[in-house]
């Protein structure tokens, strides 16, 4: 299912939204395809090894049903301004990481999952946990762009933030203190007293 945008702060927006590799579900989607197979070709057999077979196709049915549950469930979010991984049904976990703490991301891929296209997220970030492995998902490569270009876009954000906190200069000042007493809101009086404090730090 799709990340939740409630969980999103305000102005925050979901960039990648991505569940692990399709071939998470190959070892109990094969199991049950086998076990399917098998109980049509015993259907007409004596009930000892029909029985056996029908259970075996229902652990197997089980098995991928909790697979694919688990795989639905599992969300790996790159949003404007974190890293959101969610995993879990009846116990949950997650983890968040803010932008500005991601200190490198790279991803590892063996010749299998090469020809797969899958590969291994690694996202080391500031604090106690270091490195993480954060599972099989396609397309690595194009993950690991994606979070640089994000990380990139914030540094750029907060930049712009900072610039914009900056202290004014007495001369913009002045011609602020100018424009508030052509529009009343200070009195001549009140210009003039904070203008002659202004000019005193020229």
């Amino acid at each position: 299912m799709p990340f939740p945008k409630k969980y999103l702060n305000e102005g925050e927006e979901i960039i990648l939204d991505l569940r692990p590799h399709w071939f998470y579900l190959v070892g109990p989607g094969s199991a049950l395809v086998a076990a399917l197979v098998l109980a049509l070709l015993v259907r007409d057999r004596s009930e000892w090894i029909l029985f056996p077979v029908l259970a075996l196709a229902v652990v197997a049915l089980l098995w991928f049903l909790g697979r694919y549950t688990k795989w639905v469930t599992t969300n790996f979010v790159l949003t404007s301004d974190r890293l959101i991984y969610r995993s879990g049904v009846v116990s949950r976990q997650g983890r968040e990481i803010p932008l500005e703490r991601l200190n490198d991301v790279s991803f590892h891929q063996s010749l299998f999952q090469r020809l797969l296209g899958a590969g291994d997220l690694l996202i080391e970030s500031g604090g106690e946990r270091g490195q993480e492995q954060f599972g099989s998902f396609a397309h690595p490569q194009d993950t690991q762009n994606e979070v640089h270009r994000a990380i990139e876009a914030a540094a750029a954000r907060d930049a712009d933030r900072m610039a914009g906190r900056r202290e004014l200069s007495p001369l913009e000042q002045l011609e602020k203190l100018e424009e508030l007493r052509q529009r009343g809101v200070i009195t001549q009086a009140e210009f003039e007293l904070k203008k002659a404090k202004l000019l005193d730090r020229l």
